[in-house]
């Protein structure tokens, strides 16, 4: 296959007839053979690619050539749409073979009849937006061949409606509902089960191998080859579902199910539906207990003195509705789901309280409307080796962030992928001519009052000279706030009229096509801004940073895992937490140079890049580009290039 590969690869390829944007590129040719051989071999290769090289087409090439039956799992929803839509039907023309693919994702992306009908027939609802939603649900489902919410525009993907509309893991009645002829989740699946490539996303796959609930465990005996695209995201998204965890939302969707199944069903038993708003109540205090959004360990829970009180009432509430449930069960498919869902939840809420949790962290998220309680393994590596291990296929992992300096000690240690062959290529942009690195002088640490004031004060110049056009990036919420009521000031007094977005303010989606469109706009974002964005062309031509990303210390599995390293003799900041830092650090920074014509300054604002000795390393990983500490010459990196003749 390899011969057949490079010849897809080449000027005079099939690829270079059919796709206007291919340039051959000896980065990609090379990532292709290799990716080729691995599926050869039934190997495990782990690849990072640089911006720029085209990893999409050198893994879908080799995959789409060999046959067989391949899934590609994705870091995003979008990311996934886009495979699926554009680059996926674009190399299968090129290449003239004759595939089918499916595009699979998780059920609460798809309308659920039975719910649908549920929620028609409840008719309480919280605003009359919800009202007019599920109108337009209504018609949709009756019109619509995938039942996928994304193909329904006029109501937004995280409206409130659809939670009412469509199933989860709990509360699907399988086999049992009355609906299952025309699920669309089942024929999402059957269509999957059929295709000789499906993509899916990281989620749904790690849902599905370690839940066997969404199909995908249906299609990997079958299949020879599976590819990670976006790989730096597994080790997050493994940690999720390798462990456990129990959420308040989940118990107000049980006892909201409970009420509506007891007016199908069990009217004339009154304490179900009194049971089941007793839970109700209980799950809202113990949220309550908490005044903020925060992560935090069990032991933590010391602190606050309703806290115990109200987990006891909770667990009271949910056995007591658990035993009336089991009364009623036989009565319809809806109260039987309820009951063993109930049961389910009981068995996760003991767990959790449990003192036999060796080897994982036991901690708790607060959010705005609901409660979490989590289990963590601290070390996903052993069930991740015995997943993929168990019958010969080709693993490709690949990103344009894994490594370390060109090491994927790291990854391989966090992943159980010691025995995985690994490349690297730099991307083929031209960094040094395209590209500076500026880190400003005399800013204060970090961690001192006044920080994110000064790096304002640093950015200002250099909004100036980009003329807008920029990317602010913050680690956390509330610099990326503080920052954006000192501009508005800053831009008030100094009339500039350049557009300032926020991050909140719309849907991400929104805000990229209004940063793309103004062309000369500053956007501040956080945590979703880091990766997964590509502005090309003039419209973004200098990102600044804030701060290097080091996960915060007190986050509860961080400092499990950090106690853990350390106890075992190792350096826990050397051998994990700065590979981390410098592969988010590389996500971000990668945000600038996405063409070959792009151009712009990358300003991080961190001293402890310069100031401490591991600086050196975590540069060292970022590409190629000239560096300067020099105001001026950041500055006149922005003016006009003289032109060749």
């Amino acid at each position: 296959m390899s011969t057949e590969v490079e010849r897809f690869f080449s000027e005079l390829s099939p690829l270079a007839e059919g796709v206007s944007s291919f340039r051959p590129r000896v980065q990609q040719r090379a990532m292709a053979l290799a990716v080729a051989d691995a599926i050869r071999d039934n190997a495990i290769l782990v690849v990072e690619a640089g911006t720029g090289t085209g990893k999409t087409f050198a893994y879908l090439v080799p995959a789409l050539l060999n046959g067989g039956k391949v899934i590609i799992s994705t870091g995003t929803k979008n990311l996934q749409d886009q495979l699926f839509q554009k680059d996926l039907p674009m190399v299968r023309d090129a290449l003239r073979v004759s595939l089918t693919t499916a595009l699979l994702k998780g059920r609460s992306n798809y309308v659920c009849h039975y719910h649908l009908e549920q929620a028609m027939s409840d008719g309480r609802f919280a605003t009359r937006e919800d009202i007019r939603h599920l109108g337009k649900i209504k018609k949709y489902a009756k019109v619509t061949q995938t039942g996928d919410k994304s193909g329904l525009v006029d109501v937004p993907e995280n409206a409130p409606i659809w939670l009412h509309v469509t199933s989860t893991r709990d509360n699907c009645l399988g086999q049992e509902c009355p609906a299952h002829d025309e699920c669309f989740v089942l024929k999402a699946r059957a269509e999957a089960m059929k295709a000789d490539v499906v993509v899916v996303n990281h989620h749904l796959f790690f849902a599905d191998v370690m839940l066997r609930d969404e199909g995908v465990a249906e299609l990997l005996p079958a299949c020879n080859t599976v590819v990670f695209d976006e790989a730096h995201q597994l080790p997050e998204t493994a940690s999720l579902f390798f462990g456990d965890n129990l959420s308040t939302a989940q118990l107000l969707d049980l006892a909201r199910d409970a009420r509506l199944e007891a007016a199908a069903s069990a009217k004339d038993f009154a304490p179900l539906p009194k049971a089941a708003d007793a839970l109700e109540k209980a799950a809202k205090d113990l949220r309550l207990v908490f005044k903020k959004e925060e992560r935090l360990p069990a032991l933590a829970m010391e602190r606050f003195r309703d806290w115990l009180p109200a987990l006891k009432v909770l667990e009271e509430k949910l056995k007591e509705l658990n035993t009336l449930l089991q009364t009623q069960a036989e009565r319809s498919e809806g109260l039987e789901n309820c009951s063993v869902r109930g049961q389910a939840f009981l068995a996760q809420l003991t767990k959790w309280q449990g003192v036999d949790n060796d080897g994982f962290v036991r901690w708790l998220e607060v959010f705005h409307h609901t409660l979490q309680l989590n289990l963590t393994p601290l070390s996903i590596a052993d069930i991740f080796e015995k997943q993929i291990g168990s019958q010969p296929r080709a693993w490709i992992f690949t990103s344009a962030t894994l490594a370390v300096k060109q090491n994927f000690s790291h990854y391989q240690t966090e992943m159980g992928l010691l025995k995985a062959q690994t490349a690297c290529w730099d991307s083929p942009f031209n960094y040094a001519e395209q590209a500076l690195l500026y880190v400003p002088q005399n800013l204060p640490e970090p961690n001192s009052d006044g920080y994110t004031e000064a790096v304002v004060q640093a950015a200002l110049p250099m909004l100036a000279a980009s003329q807008g056009r920029a990317f602010m990036l913050f680690t956390s919420l509330r610099a990326m706030q503080r920052a954006h009521e000192i501009l508005q000031a800053e831009f008030e007094v100094r009339g500039w009229t350049f557009p300032l977005l926020l991050q909140g303010e719309s849907s991400r989606n929104e805000l990229l096509t209004r940063f793309r469109t103004l062309g000369n706009a500053v956007l501040l974002g956080s945590q979703s801004f880091w990766e997964g964005v590509d502005v090309r062309g003039d419209a973004l031509s200098l990102v600044i940073i804030d701060k290097l990303p080091f996960a915060p210390p007190d986050d509860p599995v961080l400092a499990a895992r950090i106690a853990q390293l350390n106890q075992q003799g190792r350096n826990a900041f050397m051998e994990y937490q700065l590979p981390r830092t410098i592969i988010t650090l590389k996500q971000g920074a990668g945000r600038l140079i996405r063409d070959e014509n792009d151009r712009g300054v990358l300003m991080i604002c961190d001293p402890r890049l310069i100031s401490k000795q591991y600086g050196k390393r975590i540069w060292q990983s970022l590409p190629p580009m000239k560096r300067t500490r020099d105001e001026q010459v950041a500055v006149d990196f922005f003016k006009p290039q003289p032109t060749t003749v």
